[in-house]
């Protein structure tokens, strides 16, 4: 099968197509490498900045890829937005790909119309919008709710779920997101992780907990690391001889990797009910992660046992609680390590996630 895989979010197309090429199809990844975190692919879509030069520039690439973006049996989109153009260029090219390819999917990979909906429509206990019954104030969304709702975003997310083949969703929130209106084109996969790329590091003394933190500065208050970093400083305060902090701020992976390693519990995102990729990566390592782990998500995976992430309620008081549990049972943390490498070879191994796409690729 001949694929082409249009845009990345956190190396989840280039982790698909290592699977799919082992697996014997023919698939090319074009993106912009997800910004700075820069993953390979094969046809390189990266606008350099939003200045008008560098905008016609990368305008220029897209149109001189043209004839690359044709003759593919399957072509899947990471989201409405799937290049760095504004969404005219972005309907215009799905409307392209749409003429000159068999079968197009849209990716449920990350904000969008649907998800946005839902969140403002108070379908989960607690989001980046919500946290019960009260807005969310902490997240800054407000940009979001502008850029989606009554926009050509949402014109634009509305046709290609309408006219693409089929809708994949990679966490349980945005399965929910679509589920009520196109269930019967909506598939959950979960995220695809190279294991073999990934070694299981052995953990350090438990002595002393080392609490690992990765900032992203353009999205610190909308994933909640702004609350988690401070009650980890409350944690160091409390617990000084007992707990340490390391705080890593928007760098490449790489790096990212270099710091990680004498780390025993890593802090990831707030407001979410699954982990995305880098908190299954952090399990991969044989780390302790905190972070989404809610109950739907299990269920979705039928996962009834082996449930490792401590999950935390956007309260600080409730990840204070948390992080001190791990402090007061410090022999708990290798087996909860063990178990999070277990599960994301159970439901995520790249291998087993390739397959799961092609099956439903073919099914529709």
């Amino acid at each position: 099968m001949k694929i082409l895989l249009l845009g990345d979010y956190s190396g989840l197309h280039l982790t698909l197509s290592e699977g799919l090429k082992i697996l014997g199809h023919d698939v090319t990844v074009a993106s912009d490498g997800d910004g700075f975190k820069n993953y390979p692919r094969d046809i390189d879509l990266k606008r350099e900045s939003s200045n008008l030069k560098d905008t016609l520039a990368n305008l220029l690439t897209i149109s001189s890829n043209l004839r690359n973006f044709k003759g593919y049996d399957v072509v899947q989109i990471t989201n409405p937005c799937f290049t760095t153009q504004n969404i005219r260029v972005n309907i215009e090219l799905y409307r392209y790909l749409r003429r000159h390819n068999k079968k197009i999917f849209l990716g449920a990979f990350g904000d969008d119309y649907f998800w946005i909906k839902a969140c403002l429509d108070q379908k989960y206990k607690y989001s980046e919008f919500y946290i019960g019954n009260t807005k969310n104030t902490r997240t800054k969304s407000d940009f979001l709710i502008e850029n989606w709702i009554g926009t050509k975003r949402e014109d634009a997310n509305i046709e290609i779920a309408e006219s693409c083949n089929g809708i994949v969703a990679c966490l349980y929130e945005y399965y929910e997101a679509y589920k009520d209106s196109y269930s019967d084109k909506l598939k959950y996969i979960p995220l695809p992780i190279n294991t073999g790329k990934v070694l299981l590091t052995e953990l350090p003394s438990t002595d002393k907990i080392n609490f690992f933190i990765g900032i992203n500065k353009a999205r610190n208050e909308f994933k909640g690391t702004d609350i988690l970093y401070e009650v980890l400083q409350q944690i160091a305060e409390s617990y000084p001889n007992d707990s340490k902090v390391t705080k890593v701020e928007s760098v490449m992976y790489s790096e990212y990797l270099s710091r990680i390693k004498d780390a025993h519990v890593v802090l990831d995102q707030l407001y979410s009910y699954s982990p995305a990729m880098n908190g299954l990566l952090t399990m991969a390592l044989g780390k302790v992660l905190v972070g989404g782990g809610e109950s739907d998500m299990y269920d979705i995976l039928q996962e009834q046992e082996l449930r490792p992430i401590v999950n935390v309620y956007p309260d600080q008081e409730d990840i204070y609680r948390k992080l001190e549990d791990l402090l007061l049972h410090k022999d708990t943390i290798k087996q909860r390590a063990k178990d999070g490498r277990l599960f994301v070879e159970k439901h995520h191994d790249y291998l087993k996630v390739a397959q799961q796409y092609l099956d439903f690729w073919n099914s529709k």
